[in-house]
């Protein structure tokens, strides 16, 4: 895992869009997230190169990217912390226990600058990061532009050995 960036870095959207597309993903998965918004989902939206899919639960988009993943398709699953939290038997299931390459973008809304998730004052964000190490799910965190070199092999490295992996993204891309 990549260690949180200094206060002072700052983390774009394009080059977190370009590292998805490299690792061959199609498919966006994805309930309105206010945290990556901006500089992902929106431009998302509009990339003809991705099939924006809006599910009404963040559980849904588990088993839609099961299914497209079924059809030789690889998706990337956008979320907020909370809806990671909310999917959590979904993700029991389908990535860990049936070992199916869910690719997790989970947004930390609301996380302190320049605070590593497991130091935050909020609860939720804390546990994160000790909940997919239980999980045995491989996790990378982005906090700033250097950090996104690990999307794309990570996002292969899971099509390629069938696991979950989930990018933390710490602040809001612009």
């Amino acid at each position: 895992m990549v260690a949180p960036a200094q206060a002072t870095g700052v983390l774009h959207g394009a080059p977190i869009i370009k590292a998805v597309k490299e690792a061959g993903v199609s498919h966006v998965l994805s309930v309105p997230d206010i945290h990556t918004a901006g500089g992902l989902l929106t431009p998302i939206r509009s990339d003809p190169d991705f099939q924006l899919i809006r599910t009404c639960k963040e559980d849904e988009a588990f088993g839609i990217a099961a299914g497209l993943t079924y059809g030789n398709k690889r998706a990337l699953i956008l979320i907020q912390y909370t809806g990671f939290l909310y999917s959590m038997n979904a993700i029991r299931a389908i990535a860990c226990e049936h070992k199916q390459p869910m690719c997790m973008m989970i947004g930390l809304l609301s996380k302190e600058v320049g605070v590593a998730p497991q130091d935050s004052k909020k609860f939720g964000l804390r546990i994160i990061e000790p909940i997919l190490d239980v999980m045995g799910v491989e996790r990378h965190y982005i906090d700033a532009d250097e950090d996104v070199a690990v999307i794309a092999p990570a996002i292969m490295r899971a099509y390629e050995n069938s696991h979950p992996v989930a990018m933390l993204i710490g602040r809001k891309p612009v």
